[in-house]
């Protein structure tokens, strides 16, 4: 009896606060994760979507139903609505109202209706509720205007960022899923496009839209995408031996089996990660995918970014929120910066975990990464204010550097390591950040080897200018950080076990941070245009090395097995090009007669590949190897300046053959130099 008295009473005051216009919030603390009564439910979603005063915009409709492709438009809501089962009379008035509808939006909206976009599925649930025609339409333009993401196309960002916050929750199942080269596009396109109305029944819709709406929060349906994932990871897993067609095909499908007994633990489960998740991320994606301006970005920022990025008031903020808070992102920051950047200033909080030591000395390396995990441990352990459960990696923000930081980072994706991100911006983003304030916020901060104040001090590799929150009140942090930051005896930091990490910090071997600016390099005695293989010659240099290929080679694709019959070619090996930022590419070094050709795998064509670079042989000045990392192979580009050898570009590689492939490719600069000889 008190439980049928409790529904009443919530079902009374609901009734009254939407008697009394109040906001959306307030609804929400009413319903607190309950379905919505069918009577109830037109107010309460018009409410949710402010659509009490919009008015009636289908007065504006000409009723001239002349879309280029109209023809294409009534057929398909003809075929949708006969899978409906309604009976004739009411199949009639459906399709006149899908059709009405959709025409008038897109005449006002100035846009094009395309087959399979997700607006005849968007309808049904609305069409459900019995509103009047003109409130349908209201509706119906709101939620595409702020619920439906931007750029649900093919090879969309939106397709990109869900692929990250897998990532982010669940890197094993993404690694297995990228393996099988299934991209969330092929199955969750139909998801986001109707935020499920187009694979789950109306009964799971009208209850999921219930929650999503009083939420207002267009972001969450790429939680309801993570969940819908997450939830089939066993089964999926398993699905090892089986070809990527029945892959896709069980994803897609995934909704259907969802019941409505199922979607508040669903949709709580899609919230609890949402709080998992960093906060700053998700705004900046906002921006992108329901601004009203139709913010444009440059796609690569997602597609190419190696894990989630996090902002950096995000990052500094989380060093002073109680670690007792379980509702809140607590990062543990580790500082990849090399040791003599760590030691010009860094944040007390930070763990020192120096990049170079991953090809320099990868024992120590491994011996570091466990020191970290220790360290983590014991923070989280003591209530550390530099403790997190979230691996947050700092690189110097500078392009050079960070292609050593984005490997380390990658090998913790390697080991299937959830919750890892990047600064957005590396140090000098915080260097910014807290400007003037720097002395009170950074440990050990000395101006004069700081790489940030001193840029002259090494070489100029570029930064990345981090986006600013302008809005963020840091003055008022900067005390708080300052005590919190140096309070010692609580904190685990990198100098716990400095030993450990950085075990020849006193005396630092610089080779892998020579000037950029000194390219011109001795050349090799007695031998012409030349190459010569050096054990840990410095490789971390370029002036131009871009993502991509010469501006004429851009639109080259080529079927590698066709490819590597031609005439001139000597030998192949199938390899990974390692770009400066770190991203590695699958690949194929190809040596003929004359040129050392790359090509990268098209991920999806299987066979196919894009042509990348046609080198010259004789442009071919220096091929250098690591010691310890004896399969990274750079092949440096220059022409003779006077004695000297004038570095113009580079390539680098992980050759699984290398001794063999660099082999080859000398002994045929040889034979050139022989036949130009004769």
């Amino acid at each position: 009896m008190a439980g049928e008295e409790d529904d009443s009473t919530w079902l009374i005051e609901l009734e009254s606060a939407l008697l009394d216009g109040c906001s959306a919030q307030k609804i929400n603390s009413l319903t607190k994760g309950k379905k919505i009564p069918e009577t109830l439910r037109p107010d309460v979603w018009l409410l949710c979507m402010s659509c009490q005063d919009d008015g009636n915009q289908l007065l504006l409709f000409d009723e001239i139903f002349d879309l280029t492709n109209q023809n294409e438009l009534r057929d398909d809501v003809k075929k949708f609505v006969k899978r409906l089962g309604n009976d004739d009379d009411d199949k009639l008035a459906v399709v006149s109202d899908i059709e009405s509808i959709i025409t008038f939006y897109c005449k006002s909206k100035s846009v094009n209706y395309s087959s399979n976009n997700g607006w005849i599925e968007i309808l049904l649930p609305l069409l459900s509720l019995k509103l009047p025609r003109a409130d349908t339409y209201n509706l119906f333009e709101k939620i595409i205007k702020l619920y439906i993401p931007k750029g649900c196309t093919k090879n969309g960002i939106p397709f990109h960022i869900l692929r990250l916050i897998l990532q982010y929750h669940d890197p094993e199942l993404c690694s297995f899923l990228d393996t099988k080269r299934i991209t969330p596009e092929q199955y969750s396109l139909p998801w986001l496009r109707s935020l499920f109305a187009g694979t789950c029944t109306l009964e799971v819709v009208l209850f999921m839209w219930d929650l999503y709406f009083q939420r207002s929060d267009p972001f969450f349906i790429f939680f309801l995408c993570l969940i819908m994932v997450i939830n089939a990871r066993e089964q999926l897993l398993q699905m090892k031996s089986e070809d990527k067609a029945n892959i896709v095909e069980t994803l897609r499908n995934m909704p259907a089996d969802l019941e409505a007994n199922d979607v508040s633990d669903f949709c709580s489960l899609a919230h609890y990660y949402s709080l998992k998740t960093p906060v700053s991320f998700r705004e900046d994606v906002l921006e992108v995918l329901f601004s009203e301006s139709g913010l444009e970005i440059n796609s690569k920022v997602y597609s190419q970014a190696l894990c989630l990025p996090v902002a950096v008031h995000e990052l500094i903020e989380s060093a002073t929120i109680d670690a007792g808070d379980a509702d809140s992102v607590k990062f543990f920051l580790v500082d990849c910066r090399p040791a003599e950047q760590y030691n010009a200033g860094h944040l007390s909080t930070a763990f020192h975990l120096d990049c170079n030591l991953m090809l320099q000395e990868p024992a120590a390396f491994n011996t570091a990464v466990q020191g970290l995990l220790n360290a983590q441990r014991q923070a989280l352990a003591a209530g550390s204010l530099a403790a997190g459960e979230h691996l947050c990696f700092v690189g110097s923000g500078r392009t050079e550097e960070d292609s050593y930081a984005h490997m380390v980072v990658a090998s913790f994706l390697k080991r299937n390591t959830k919750h890892v991100s990047m600064l957005d911006g590396g140090f000098v983003a915080i260097h910014d950040y807290f400007g003037p304030h720097m002395t009170d916020c950074l440990e050990e901060h000395n101006p004069s080897t700081c790489l940030v104040c001193a840029p002259n001090n090494n070489n100029d590799g570029s930064t990345h200018q981090a986006k600013v929150r302008q809005n963020v009140p840091a003055i008022q942090l900067f005390s708080k950080l300052s005590s919190a930051m140096k309070a010692k005896s609580q904190e685990v930091t990198g100098k716990l076990i400095d030993y450990i990490v950085n075990p020849n910090s006193t005396v630092h071997n610089g080779e892998w941070h020579v000037s950029a600016t000194d390219r011109k390099e001795q050349r090799y005695r007695n031998v012409p245009p030349v190459f010569s293989i050096n054990d840990e010659d410095d490789d971390s240099r370029s002036d131009s090395r871009r993502d991509g290929a010469d501006s004429d080679l851009l639109d080259e694709i080529v079927d590698i097995n066709s490819f590597l019959k031609g005439q001139n070619v000597i030998d192949s090996f199938q390899c990974q090009e390692v770009l400066l930022n770190g991203y590695m590419h699958d690949s194929h070094l190809i040596v003929t007669e004359t040129h050392l050709i790359v090509l990268r795998d098209i991920p999806n064509k299987r066979g196919a590949a894009k042509v990348m670079s046609r080198r010259p042989l004789s442009t071919i000045v220096k091929i250098t190897a690591k010691k310890r990392h004896p399969e990274l192979i750079t092949f440096k580009y220059g022409i003779p300046d006077g004695d000297n050898l004038l570095i113009k570009d580079m390539d680098r590689f992980l050759i699984p053959n290398a001794s063999v492939a660099t082999k080859v490719v000398s002994n045929q600069i040889v034979q050139q130099l022989d036949n130009k000889g004769q």
